[in-house]
């Protein structure tokens, strides 16, 4: 039997929302401590152990770095315990590890897993990213368009003004040029430091205020916001940026030919499939895990592609429970 007609995605996703909420539980207790590699270490070491206890074959196709990058998770590392259906991981287990040492908003952990073969291994490269919410036409935004273009775009298909548009946006360097178009429309942007994952989420989750989400950041990010999108509805577009042969020859490793191609959302994750996110600090989409005395709060965003189901759970455990 295939090992895509045994992924059961149903059962499967309480186990998930464990792994995201140990990630969680274990980073929570670094927020504020100016320490990323520490915290980062912290969710790693916590997924692992989680990962480990599913009855899945397991393999991460978009992790921590390649083997020698990563000790734990890293790209091409079998997880679970190796007697269910094949499946594929896609994980950050902080997504945002300055977000959390400097107990910024909008630090997550976040996992996706699908049918083995079904996410695109995307190399550790930059990722040109275009993103915007459900309920629009197909391709009424695309990265052949110039920011104002799709600002212009997306407001006539809302029927609204450019300067009822918000577009998030991640503040670096490289993006003033575009920042600068954005604003010239009379669009409102959004600037994050970090985590494009919940930026591109923003665009789907009602009550954000954000429309959509354009700017370049890291591949592997760029096929976790896929997933969650496949969940959550909406369009998404990327086309992975080399800046050097290096950055190629990671392309072809991953078994990537066609260097300009532009994906899209049904093209990086192909297939049905899970997302769990947790809060770590507080932020639009999830709130921070809740610590008190003798006890810990999360709240974990668990989502199907399959039936579009989205749950949102709190798990509240004491602080010496061995789950912790």
């Amino acid at each position: 039997m295939p090992a895509h007609a045994e992924f059961q995605d149903r059962m499967l996703s309480l186990g998930l929302a464990r792994v995201s909420e140990a990630a969680a539980l274990a980073s929570a207790r670094l927020v504020g401590h100016g320490d990323e590699k520490a915290a980062d270490q912290a969710a790693v070491n916590a997924m692992r152990e989680q990962l480990n206890m599913l009855d899945i074959a397991g393999v991460v196709v978009i992790g921590e770095g390649e083997r020698d990058e990563a000790p734990m998770l890293f790209i091409g590392e079998e997880v679970g315990t190796g007697k269910g259906p094949g499946v594929d991981i896609a994980l950050d287990p902080l997504e945002g590890t300055t977000l959390t040492a400097k107990d910024m908003p909008n630090a997550l952990t976040v996992i996706a897993m699908g049918p083995r073969g079904s996410m695109l291994h995307a190399p550790d490269v930059y990722m040109d990213k275009l993103a915007i919410g459900p309920g629009y036409p197909k391709d009424v935004v695309t990265l052949t368009m110039s920011p104002a273009e799709r600002v212009a775009a997306l407001a006539a298909a809302k029927d609204c003004k450019t300067s009822d548009i918000t577009v998030c946006i991640l503040e670096r360097p490289r993006h003033e040029e575009m920042i600068a178009e954005v604003r010239a429309t009379g669009a409102s942007i959004r600037l994050i430091t970090d985590g494009d994952v919940a930026g591109v989420m923003h665009c789907a989750e009602p009550g954000t205020g954000i429309d959509m989400y354009m700017g370049a950041g890291g591949a592997p990010e760029g096929v976790l916001a896929a997933a969650a999108l496949k969940c959550m509805g909406g369009q998404m577009y990327g086309r992975l940026l080399f800046r050097n042969d290096d950055e190629r020859a990671r392309a072809a490793k991953a078994g990537i030919t066609d260097l300009d191609r532009i994906y899209a959302r049904d093209e990086m994750v192909t297939e049905d499939v899970i997302f769990a996110a947790t809060g770590v600090t507080a932020g639009n989409i999830l709130p921070a895990v809740k610590r008190e005395p003798g006890w810990m709060t999360t709240e974990t965003l668990i989502m199907r592609s399959k039936t579009g189901s989205v749950r949102r759970m709190n798990y509240r455990t004491p602080v010496d429970s061995p789950q912790t």
